[in-house]
């Protein structure tokens, strides 16, 4: 008899699993090998999985994504960002910025897009002197320096703009490697003196929204799988879940020791690691 993946042993004592999307199953451009087949075995078990991403845009979108990445909706339960919980709450009175037309909105982005100002009804604005709102959804790291968003979001720091980070990622994976990801500028934000409200892993927010949406499960029925241990695991065990770290995509070129470096930064070590999801 074939002797059970550390995968499969792992998940196998979780009914419900939340598991990050980059680094973890594609790569941006295409699936992990193995990473649909690994849903698939969850979802045959009955296990309850929600997608959980720090991603400025939508749910929907991504799921839209990853179905051209080969991932089928029925694979999961729910795909919940970090841009959902953000719109949730601006559209609650949690957040000091009224939908409509009256607040003009910011928006950083790794594209020329701006989801949630536009599913707002915000106005759009193209320089911080100008806007009521900054909204920090990702970043061009690989074609943008560091020091021209510090030129374009400063002047809104200065006025204590108020500011939203809807993907904490200090780091963003691209094709060419790593480069500075939206939490960089967001951090960037707060250094020029602005006040940032951040939104995402590893905040508890979202994993509270997450359990929710499979039935409120205890947090030490869930385990979390994801590939950073500065957002992952540091928020799974926030939460009070089990924590997988998966040596693919963000820190796949660690070498053991600089990985036992990154855990002691950050004052948590993976209850397993796995060499991927798979």
């Amino acid at each position: 008899m074939r002797k059970p993946s550390l995968f499969s042993a792992c998940s196998a004592a979780f009914n419900f699993i939340f598991i990050d999307q980059y680094g973890v199953l594609h790569d941006g451009q295409r699936s992990y090998p193995g990473a649909v087949d690994a849903l698939s075995e969850l979802k045959a078990r009955g296990t309850r999985v929600v997608i959980l991403s720090n991603s400025g845009r939508s749910g929907e979108a991504n799921a839209r994504r990853m179905e051209r990445l080969g991932f089928a909706r029925d694979l999961y339960d729910h795909f919940l960002t970090s841009g959902d919980v953000a719109k949730a709450a601006l559209l609650d009175g949690e957040l000091p910025a009224k939908p409509g037309p009256a607040t003009r909105c910011l928006t950083i982005s790794s594209s020329s897009e701006h989801d949630l100002a536009d599913a707002l009804g915000f106005t759009i604005a193209h320089d911080g002197a100008q806007a009521d709102l900054v909204i920090i959804s990702g970043s061009q790291g690989d074609r943008v320096s560091l020091d021209a968003y510090e030129r374009q979001i400063a002047p809104a720091a200065r006025r204590q703009t108020p500011c939203l980070c809807t993907n904490p990622d200090k780091l963003m994976l691209t094709s060419e490697g790593t480069h500075p990801g939206a939490g960089a500028i967001a951090a960037l934000y707060e250094q020029r003196g602005g006040v940032v409200r951040w939104i995402g892993k590893p905040y508890p927010e979202i994993y509270a929204v997450a359990a929710r949406l499979v039935g409120s499960p205890a947090p030490n029925e869930v385990l979390c799988i994801g590939d950073s241990i500065e957002h992952d695991i540091v928020g799974a065990h926030r939460f009070g879940a089990a924590a997988a770290l998966v040596r693919t995509g963000i820190l796949a070129d660690l070498s053991e020791s600089e990985l036992a470096i990154e855990c002691a930064k950050h004052g948590v070590a993976p209850d397993v690691i796995l060499r991927g999801f798979a």
